[in-house]
């Protein structure tokens, strides 16, 4: 991968996010990418263009429930994207920066 990663494995510039990019990235979970991942990637991308920073996982689930999939749960994602750290690893499969509250 050709893109510059910070200490915590996310885009510098998060312009320069992908497809491509965001399947190397999830290769660090052990996960192929689907339809459906992406959706939810893109909806991510979507909130921080709308609101201007990554959003915590409760504010992710909600805007979620509205944009993807109204029987969206933390739970689901944990399990689709192989982690316990969603709001984190979710921003960082999207190209963003890490959210706030994440340590």
């Amino acid at each position: 991968m050709n893109v510059e990663l910070d200490q915590d494995g996310h885009l510098v510039d998060y312009t320069v996010w992908d497809e491509v990019i965001a399947q190397q990235l999830a290769q660090t979970l052990e996960l192929e990418l689907s339809d459906w991942h992406m959706q939810v990637l893109l909806a991510v991308r979507q909130f921080y263009q709308q609101f201007g920073h990554s959003p915590t996982t409760r504010a992710l689930i909600k805007y979620l429930i509205k944009t993807v999939d109204a029987d969206m749960t933390n739970a689901l994602l944990q399990e689709k994207f192989n982690t316990g750290l969603v709001a984190r690893h979710l921003s960082r499969l999207a190209g963003l920066p890490k959210p706030a509250n994440c340590l």
